[in-house]
């Protein structure tokens, strides 16, 4: 139930604290007053969309706030636990909403003290509060809203989703064999040419490293008179030709260890020499042996340019360098093993047949509880009509087979309507007058309403379009209701507004000094109640008589009451 509701800087509220109670309340009040504006506030704080239009002109931020008394709600309470929205303490039984929206049109959502998203807050919103709006009835001309209707009615909404899940993989893996045969001789060419691909690199046998080593080797067998050229240059002139260097550096240093006991200082420049000396005796055996590894062989240089002109060949077919032949490989034998796993037509076929049957099953299931809920839902309006000034009328919820079904389910559901005995079914689109629907969508309304979970039942001006005698039905109808569930509606009637337990009046003025307007509401004791309902029933000149009437209207709620 909802117990308290504070509203800041929002439209042309400045503030507003609310404490409700159980039982039916009826806002009244001035066309133009702010009775939806509460109603407005109230949804954007259970996870309507917002904009920064619903912040109060000159204001940072609206906020709002809504307390809920959630002992009796084990759903509710279950939910706040999975979600780690759970109270503790002597607030267990609290459920806290708050939402503000800035200047910017930013706005912040949380749910007893913890931030939340939009969507938390719309489902904790939709456990907690079902709101009928002022336009309601006009929505029931249309298809959709008569079919979300009798879902609810039913409780088939979780099957309905499952349904529309259910089409739309159906529907996917139809597209996909579809894709798949209008593609088959395409995937099947490119299966040939990768596979021709791959054997053509697979052949050719090629890695980095060979890659590396050929072109080392092809420089050292190209060049390999030069090199025996510089290889005997260099020993003739480190230790086979006259004068060479090797020698003249062996006299050297013979000639200074002769020298050295004559003077130490020598001995510096000995220790220099000698590791020369054994670093040139190395490169001349080094080089020696190089010369006699290194030969002439145009066998295997021609072998070489014949594998590299082989390798250059394959990359210039596939338009990459030689280094990238090996992941052009790899990339290939990718693509080839990734067709090879792709759905063929028959295993398509398959998973297509028993994703529709699956759809088939459960729209079947949807169809038999939307079935039973039409006919049950037909009696009822039926029965309410007969006292809403539309005797021997009749409404009917056809449930019409569609030849293919659709995300919806296998039917199309259409409201029908006879307002009169003997008049034939028709849609209510095509025969309901402005007062017909009103008091038909009413009807439909209050009862779908007594199926719903949610604890809290406001109606916006559903009651417009009527009057007199009906409204007096319309108010008992919302009277009865509000014993067993907590009932808010806004009404411009009094015989509506009479019938509440308790009646609020919204009202608004302006600041003489800033010229800005605001809202407020007043909880209306018996006297100003009296007041409030002649307002309604005599317009501008409210006399004696009016007075009268409004508080024998308020008496006869009380007596039926009793």
């Amino acid at each position: 139930m909802l117990k308290f509701l504070s509203i800041r800087d929002f439209v042309i509220v400045d503030r507003i604290e609310l404490e409700f109670v159980p039982g039916f309340t009826a806002l009244t009040g001035e066309t133009g007053a702010g009775k939806s504006i509460l109603i407005d506030a109230l949804a954007l704080v259970l996870g309507e969309r917002s904009d920064a239009g619903v912040v109060r002109h000159g204001c940072e931020r609206a906020e709002i706030s809504a307390e809920f008394y959630v002992s009796e709600l084990p759903d509710i309470a279950e939910w706040l636990r999975e979600n780690g929205f759970e109270n503790t303490g002597d607030d267990e039984h609290i459920c806290l909403l708050r939402r503000s929206v800035d200047a910017g049109g930013r706005s912040r959502s949380f749910i007893n003290g913890q931030s939340a998203t939009l969507q938390q807050l719309r489902a904790a919103g939709e456990k907690l509060v079902d709101i009928q709006g002022q336009h309601a009835h006009q929505l029931l001309l249309r298809s959709e809203a008569q079919r979300e209707l009798i879902d609810g009615y039913s409780g088939s909404r979780p099957l309905a989703r499952q349904v529309k899940e259910a089409y739309r993989v159906w529907q996917e893996l139809r597209q996909r064999r579809v894709a798949w045969e209008q593609n088959a001789n395409a995937l099947t060419q490119e299966r040939e040419q990768l596979e021709w691909q791959i054997n053509e690199l697979t052949a050719l046998n090629f890695s980095a490293d060979e890659w590396q080593t050929l072109q080392t080797e092809h420089s050292r067998l190209s060049n390999a008179a030069s090199l025996l050229e510089a290889a005997q240059m260099g020993l003739e002139a480190l230790s086979e030709g006259e004068a060479t260097a090797l020698s003249q550096l062996n006299s050297t240093i013979s000639r200074l260890s002769h020298l050295v006991d004559w003077d130490d200082s020598l001995k510096a420049v000995l220790d220099l020499l000698e590791p020369a000396q054994i670093q040139l005796q190395e490169a001349v055996y080094e080089l020696g042996r190089y010369q006699q590894r290194l030969d002439l062989d145009p066998q295997r240089l021609q072998e070489v340019e014949d594998r590299l002109g082989a390798i250059h060949a394959a990359a210039r077919k596939y338009r990459v360098s030689p280094d990238e032949l090996p992941a052009l490989l790899k990339t290939a034998t990718g693509q080839l093993d990734e067709l090879g796993h792709k759905e063929d037509g028959e295993r398509l076929a398959k998973e297509e047949a028993a994703a529709r049957a699956e759809y088939s099953k459960l729209a079947t299931e949807l169809s038999v509880q939307r079935k039973k809920a039409a006919v049950t839902l037909g009696r009822q309006v039926t029965s309410a009509m007969q006292t809403l000034a539309m005797a021997g009328g009749e409404f009917s919820v056809a449930v019409m087979p569609l030849e293919q079904g659709n995300a919806n389910g296998m039917e199309q559901i259409e409201f029908q309507v006879s307002a009169h005995k003997g008049l034939p079914l028709r849609p209510l689109a095509k025969v309901a007058s402005g007062g017909e629907l009103s008091r038909i969508g009413l009807a439909i309304h209050v009862i779908a309403s007594k199926l719903s979970a949610a604890p809290t039942l406001i109606f916006d001006e559903v009651d417009a379009g009527i009057g007199g005698r009906v409204a007096e039905i319309v108010g008992g109808l919302l009277k009865r209701l509000g014993a067993e569930r907590q009932v808010m509606c806004i009404t411009h009637l009094a015989q509506v507004a009479s019938a509440g337990d308790h009646q609020w009046q919204v009202s608004k003025s302006a600041d003489p000094d800033t010229g800005k307007v605001s809202s407020r509401i007043t909880v209306l004791e018996k006297q100003e109640r009296v007041e409030e309902i002649a307002r309604m029933l005599g317009g501008v000149k409210i006399t004696d008589t009016t007075r009268k009437h409004a508080a024998e209207m308020l008496l006869s709620a009380r007596a039926e009451e009793l």
